[in-house]
């Protein structure tokens, strides 16, 4: 029996002796976030599946994983079809899956890692077909998780403000002003990029992501409890964040909760978990369901954010374009080395940046067919070596004091092929088309999406993620509620957001083409919105069709290098900054 079958089996046995017919894990965990630490990757743990987003459902005598576009290859090679049957989150509902083969029983769920909304979608959806949903009081994955990894320990960073613009003090304030108009007088505040950006900390609780694990509250009258370990408190905290905040352990967050009897508690029941709305109800509270009071606010940075934000990629670009510079050279040698190796040669040059604390998110270092698996992990398996005639595709990023970064750049390894080129094209020709784009105010991520698609779409091609996410200041590197997707809620525009213009193409089992940028919303002169971009490091113009493009499309990309040369050269060594010159020079249109 190997690993992975002898823990699905433990966790069935606990199933069986709760009288539990059906579990459901998700990749989440009480945070509800997007990156998850070692000692809550349930998922994994039971499936061996790494990805950011998935779902499983294990039944007494089988089990299924469910996972989206960008998952789709990494768990056909990740997850055994002997043990999970593997379906489509979208295109196959785990609800549908879960009443097709469960007549009738209790469906256990653990609370804490579950929206609201969700939870009370599936209880609907259960009752409805004579399911009986139960909240778990103990995970079996909890239970039977020997050797599992201690929480990290580190003492909270306390950032400036001359990195935030905004003491805590008049951040809480502002944002209670939210919270008295939603007509609530408490809100909880889940999602730990909220509780950071509010007191001006950050932390590693959490690879990648700034942040430190906690959950609190917030008055209308700006008072705020922050429920975290408190033995990551440094002695100046309090002076730091100024008055009205007190620290409690997590162990406390439910006593807390249950103490709101008869007051008005602001909820988001998209990205609260459902235990903690949940108890508040129990105790007799009004839920007042609403949007994060945080989230619009945090996502229109002020202009020392912003300021910060355009710092940040100077030097990040700096980074980028050394690293493309050393990758040619080291290509021309014919030395063709494997996407690890790539990974933490970025890395090193990235770790010679001021105010460098960690990556974004991992790199998606991808040689050849790898490539065409949009969330890649060379970590998950044998790294491969780069092969002449393929494409590079290396997605990356960086959280630096004064801001977060992410770019992809594609490079050819040795001549690219016809239909290499032609497929960059378009896809470079939709990132021009999203990056010029001027709509007016009130304009969502849902309307523009079509820019970056339409060239793909006109050959009959299309890519499986959305165009663009959200990014946040020395923060989350997806963050919301801004998004640029032909299936995302909508959420109108706003000076200040911070966006990425990422469309691709994949081919699977043989090349992936990603072209990105970080782009600002601002005002223009005439009371338009329009994108700035604020990413600087050369596309590989070998890949580039010029044939293809128009002449306005010529004169973007030539623009484009002309500032990169200007704003990156500087920074570079003489040797560089020649190979930079010659990877920027101007193209003509070809007809």
């Amino acid at each position: 029996m190997g690993e992975i079958e002898e823990r699905l089996s433990l966790v069935r046995q606990q199933m069986a002796d709760t009288d539990i017919q059906a579990l459901f894990v998700p990749t989440t965990d009480e945070y509800l976030g997007e990156y998850v630490p070692e000692q809550n990757q349930r998922l994994r743990w039971i499936s061996g599946f790494s990805g950011s987003a998935g779902l499983l459902i294990i039944l007494r005598e089988k089990a299924a994983i469910f996972v989206d576009g960008r998952y789709t290859i990494q768990a056909k090679q990740q997850v055994s079809c002997h043990l999970y049957q593997h379906y489509h989150l979208t295109k196959n509902p785990p609800i549908d899956w879960l009443i097709e083969n469960l007549h009738k029983g209790r469906v256990g769920i653990d609370s804490r890692l579950h929206s609201f909304n969700w939870y009370r979608t599936i209880n609907d959806q259960c009752e409805a077909s004579g399911l009986s949903v139960i909240e778990i009081a103990n995970n079996p994955i909890d239970e039977n998780w020997t050797n599992r990894p201690c929480p990290q320990k580190e003492v909270i960073t306390l950032l400036d403000e001359k990195y935030t613009g905004l003491h805590s003090e008049d951040k809480r304030e502002l944002i209670g002003r939210n919270i008295k108009q939603k007509g609530a007088e408490v809100a909880l505040i889940t999602q730990l990029d909220s509780i950071a950006w509010l007191l001006n900390i950050r932390g590693k609780d959490i690879p990648r992501l700034p942040v430190i694990l906690s959950t609190a509250t917030l008055t209308a009258d700006g008072d705020m409890i922050l429920f975290t370990d408190q033995k990551k408190i440094p002695d100046n905290f309090f002076e730091h964040v100024g008055n009205k905040v007190t620290v409690k352990s997590e162990e406390e967050v439910t006593s807390t909760l249950s103490s709101f009897s008869k007051l008005k508690v602001l909820g988001d029941p998209g990205s609260t978990n459902a235990f903690a709305l949940l108890r508040c109800i129990e105790a007799g509270a009004t839920i007042v369901e609403d949007k994060d009071p945080v989230a619009l606010t945090k996502a229109q940075k002020n202009p020392t954010e912003l300021q910060g934000m355009r710092d940040c990629h100077v030097r990040d670009g700096s980074a980028i374009t050394r690293f493309l510079a050393w990758l040619e050279k080291e290509v021309v040698a014919g030395q063709l080395h494997n996407e690890g190796f790539l990974a933490d040669k970025l890395l090193e040059f990235r770790n010679n940046l001021n105010e460098f604390h960690d990556l974004s998110f991992d790199t998606i270092s991808a040689a050849g067919p790898n490539s065409a698996i949009c969330h890649y992990n060379h970590l998950n398996g044998t790294p491969a070596k780069l092969s002449v005639g393929s494409l590079y595709l290396v997605d990356s990023g960086g959280q630096f004091s004064d801001g977060t970064t992410d770019i992809t750049r594609t490079v050819a390894i040795g001549v690219p092929t016809k239909e290499q080129k032609r497929m960059f094209t378009l896809v470079l020709k939709g990132h021009i088309a999203l990056s010029q784009a001027i709509f007016p105010k009130g304009t969502t991520g849902v309307q523009l999406d079509v820019l970056a698609r339409q060239f793909l779409w006109q050959v009959g091609e299309d890519y499986d993620h959305g165009t663009g996410h959200g990014v946040g200041c020395f923060l989350s590197v997806h963050e919301g509620p801004q998004s640029i997707s032909k299936g995302m809620p909508s959420q109108a525009l706003l000076p200040g957001m911070v966006l990425s213009n990422e469309p691709g193409f994949y081919k699977e089992g043989d090349f992936g083409i990603r072209c990105e940028n970080l782009m600002t919303v601002y005002e223009t002169e005439n009371a338009m919105l329009a994108f700035e971009t604020i990413s600087f490091a050369p596309f590989d113009l070998s890949l580039v069709a010029v044939e293809l493009m128009t002449e306005m499309e010529v004169s973007w990309l030539n623009q484009y290098h002309e500032k990169v040369r200007h704003i990156i050269g500087p920074s570079l060594s003489l040797k560089e900054s020649r190979w930079l010159t010659k990877a920027t020079q101007r193209i003509d249109q070809q007809r």
